[in-house]
């Protein structure tokens, strides 16, 4: 392939936050949103036709006796730590980085366009899409690393892009702290990443995704059965990285910075926390997964951090008011899905069952949950608020927003036909294939989230209207956020009948996407139930959902304060480490590293003092002195003849 066209997928996104962070003050805000757009548009074709020719091209580069390759369109030496251990910089083309190339411009296009109407009134227009387009190029970067270091340099600047959209508004209080809460949170889980990549790399001596995956035996002989703690230094390895994507993808006990992040601007939370950003994590793990396949401990830990993590975002969705928020515990929820199906996948297991379906969820949760936070933003736009409880009977009002918004909450409570229902259901067989239990666990949380889901659907577009539509009448957004909502509702309906696993393959080869019609039956009835149990108490306005608040009062206000994970953060943070730590550490610089500088520099000030006399200027005084160090000069030497 000519390498012209990935380097212009990374280059054109670059160049237009570079032109739009140093120029876009001189230019008008049209000016400003079309060159993001035009620029992001251009993205958007190139990556296509990348993936496309990739995928249907049949190029004998491509594909080879039936089997998809793997290709490092370009590669080029940056560092050299030895002659063997080398960082390269390049451009990796295979069935999960081109399905990565589709998802992340799809989506940051659907995002430009419908920025531009969503944030046409707002200061620092011409900023925010800068700020877009740095994050376009981050996470692209990301995706076509050839080697774990180059993903970690990438890694890094999404971190950095996700803190200044995250803090876009920087006048407000909240978006600094959610915006610092975020980078931090995020740079504890990194630095877990680094260790296990240096430690990785250590022993397999190569950064290079392609001859790590291609030979994972080699990779667990390499560290020649070495172990820490009981563990293998592989499994420690995996797991550190494994806490890198944690961050990313806001597993708990590190979940705690993504509801905040809902500060920032509704068009970012549908980019970074819900389509892109949050995935990188489970992208992380799909990369190196031959790799984790050798270690089951590793894949064990995976599994029990994503189900108790889906279980936990799922029942804190249920009692949470703001309606973008709902979508973020969601959004945990769902990317813990993807994690537990890839933990419970085995070697020979349904020949990948659970890779495959997580990767199919990746892209199917993308789309949908993309047009949920942009249907989100069209509500906040109507209303000016981001609580339902200000909402109410908006379907009147917004029929656009109400059928997309439909669609996709349709879509992530797995109902057939539409995306999420092929996706799910393909997860939730993997699991039950590996033990029963997380088969039960996981469906047990699919219909939770049809619940949550729904009760937000019913008291935004069915409860009684609020009656402060009577002096500002809520309507549709303009066309620029409604385009991307009706062309995401219509992916969302069509995209599980993609041949997904024939194009996505499983270890280079096609894997066929089925429904068990077990699983599937079963799933179905729980989210019917979910969604039956959802119009039943919220439909209308009746006593029913507070007299179940009042009937558990003390689960229902732990679950709206996210079970008190920021008031624990809290207390370790002020009481334990400021107050205990930091306060010791501060008395023992201040009373014995300063006081010890401290007295250097007043010995050093009174000797200084006393001999400054030495420095007169005259030069009867220079001739005594030089006298006397003769003299003492001549009675040493005379001393040590002796």
């Amino acid at each position: 392939m000519d390498i012209t066209l990935p380097i212009l997928i990374l280059a054109i996104p670059i160049s237009m936050f570079l032109i739009l962070g140093i120029g876009g003050v001189k230019m008008s805000r049209k000016t400003a949103g079309v060159l993001g757009i035009l620029g992001m548009g251009t993205t958007l074709t190139l990556a296509y036709t990348v993936a496309f020719t990739y995928f249907f091209s049949g190029d004998p580069a491509f594909i080879v006796d039936g089997v998809r390759q793997q290709l490092q369109v370009f590669d080029v030496t940056w560092l050299a730590f030895t002659d063997t251990l080398v960082v390269h910089l390049g451009f990796l083309l295979d069935p999960i980085s081109a399905m990565m190339l589709v998802v992340i411009t799809t989506i940051s296009f659907m995002v430009h366009l419908y920025s531009w109407g969503y944030m046409e009134h707002e200061p620092g227009f011409q900023r925010y899409y800068s700020f877009l387009s740095l994050f376009s190029f981050s996470m692209l970067g990301l995706v076509v690393a050839t080697n774990i270091f180059q993903m970690y340099i990438f890694w890094e600047l999404v971190g950095v892009s996700s803190y200044l959209l995250i803090g876009f508004f920087y006048k407000l209080p909240s978006a600094v702290s959610a915006s610092k809460k975020a980078f931090i949170v995020t740079r504890f889980a990194d630095l877990g990443f680094l260790i296990g990549i240096l430690l990785l790399s250590f022993y397999t001596d190569t950064f290079n995704f392609m001859e790590l995956t291609h030979n994972p035996e080699g990779v667990l002989a390499s560290t020649g059965g070495a172990t820490f703690m009981g563990a293998s230094v592989l499994t420690w390895a995996l797991v550190l990285i494994y806490v890198g994507g944690m961050g990313k993808s806001a597993m708990m006990p590190l979940h705690i910075w993504l509801p905040d992040a809902m500060e920032g601007p509704t068009p970012v939370s549908a980019l970074i926390h819900a389509a892109t950003m949050v995935v990188a994590g489970v992208y992380l793990v799909a990369r190196m997964f031959p790799v984790y396949l050798m270690e089951e401990t590793a894949l064990l830990f995976i599994t029990c951090v994503g189900a108790i993590t889906a279980f936990y975002a799922a029942v804190v969705a249920c009692c949470q008011i703001d309606i973008k928020r709902i979508l973020a515990f969601s959004t945990i929820s769902q990317i813990a899905f993807m994690m537990v199906a890839l933990g419970v996948t085995r070697p020979g297991l349904h020949d990948g069952m659970g890779y495959m379906s997580s990767m199919f969820h990746l892209f199917t949760h993308a789309m949908f949950k993309a047009l949920l936070f942009l249907g989100a933003g069209a509500l906040i736009h109507a209303v000016h608020s981001n609580n339902y409880t200000e909402m109410g009977g908006l379907r009147k009002y917004m029929p656009i927003t109400h059928w997309t918004f439909l669609i996709g909450c349709l879509a992530i409570a797995g109902i057939w036909p539409f995306a999420g229902f092929f996706s799910k259901d393909e997860m939730l067989t993997a699991m039950f294939a590996n033990n029963w239990i997380w088969g039960a666990w996981m469906t047990m949380v699919a219909g939770l989230t049809a619940f949550y889901m729904f009760r937000m659907y019913f008291m935004v577009f069915w409860w009684e209207e609020n009656p402060h539509y009577k002096e500002h009448k809520p309507h549709d957004a303009p066309w620029q956020m409604s385009v991307p909502l009706i062309f995401l509702a219509a992916v969302s309906c069509v995209s599980g009948f993609i041949p997904f696993g024939e194009l996505v393959t499983w270890n280079r080869l096609p894997y066929h996407i089925h429904i068990d019609p077990q699983v599937a039956t079963t799933s179905l009835i729980i989210a019917a139930f979910g969604i039956g149990l959802a119009a039943w108490l919220f439909m209308k306005r009746n006593h029913k959902p507070a007299a179940m608040k009042n009937a558990m009062p003390g689960l229902w206000k732990a679950a709206n304060r996210r079970f008190y994970w920021d008031e624990f953060y809290m207390f370790v943070t002020h009481k334990i480490i400021f107050n205990i730590f930091c306060r010791s550490i501060a008395w023992f610089d201040r009373h014995v590293i300063d006081a010890t500088m401290d007295g250097f520099a007043k010995v050093t000030q009174k000797t200084s003092v006393a001999v400054k006399g030495m420095q007169s200027g005259s030069i009867q005084a220079y001739v005594v002195w030089y006298f006397l160090g003769a003299v003492a000069v001549a009675a040493i030497t005379w001393i040590c003849l002796l």
